[in-house]
């Protein structure tokens, strides 16, 4: 892995949890023929090492372009978003997609697995991506199934799995290359309340054993019972920050 990509893992030498990803005076502006929007604005906000947080808004609020940001898939028109104390617009685009592929996992609502590939061929592409050994990318994939109890489904096709299971896929495929960042957009959405639970546990546990940093995009405030911080958005702007587990701070 480059070495910038690597100074994204640092924690400080005392141990605390330190930012992983910091937003200042953040907006993005869309252009509509002569009309100007805004869908952030002057947006701040800090993203520690570790963190369960979870952007909480209705639609239109700004919570998906704010994603956008987070998951180094866009920049901002004005402000800064840092990665670990990097200006991500200052970063070649070879360098994003680095850490797209290789630090930040994406779980989204509608799944977006590739309906041709079998569920463990939807699981390996991330490490195909990264030319991982076929063998090590197969026996990954693998042991990441059998996490999420899909085992007796590898060979089924997206259209053979129900939602439940297409999305538990989709978190086996956010976990391949291990990343530190797994960044989730309303990923129960479409789920019945059985799963979704499931899902949201199932994200707490890797959080608190892996210590990896859950980003969750929602517009259902129940999404947020495992959160450290609820960061509240309206209009494109950060309306309140809510502390849930004070002892994650």
């Amino acid at each position: 892995m480059d070495e910038n990509l690597n100074n994204v893992n640092k924690k400080p030498s005392n141990g605390e949890p330190d930012t992983l990803m910091r937003l200042t005076d953040v907006w993005k502006i869309y252009k509509m023929g002569e009309v100007e929007f805004a869908a952030l604005k002057s947006v701040d906000l800090e993203i520690l090492h570790g963190e369960f947080v979870v952007i909480l808004g209705p639609s239109g609020s700004g919570k998906s372009t704010m994603m956008n940001l987070l998951g180094c898939l866009d920049i901002p028109s004005k402000g800064v978003v840092e990665l670990n104390n990097r200006d991500i617009a200052k970063m070649p685009e070879s360098e994003l997609a680095q850490i797209r592929g290789q630090l930040i996992g994406f779980i989204f609502q509608q799944f977006n697995l590739i309906p041709t590939l079998n569920t463990i061929e939807n699981v390996m592409l991330p490490l195909e991506f990264q030319e991982a050994a076929p063998d090590f990318s197969w026996k990954r994939a693998e042991a990441l199934l059998e996490i999420v109890t899909l085992s007796d489904k590898k060979y089924n096709l997206p259209s053979q799995l129900s939602g439940g299971q297409r999305q538990r896929v989709a978190i086996a495929r956010s976990l391949a290359v291990d990343p530190k960042v797994i960044l989730a957009d309303e990923p129960t959405g479409n789920l019945d309340s059985e799963t979704g639970n499931y899902i949201l546990e199932f994200l707490r546990d890797i959080h608190k054993k892996e210590g990896k940093t859950i980003i969750m995009i929602t517009h259902d405030p129940e999404l947020t019972k495992y959160a450290d911080r609820v960061v509240h958005i309206k209009d494109g702007m950060v309306d309140s920050i809510e502390i849930k587990n004070s002892e994650a701070m």
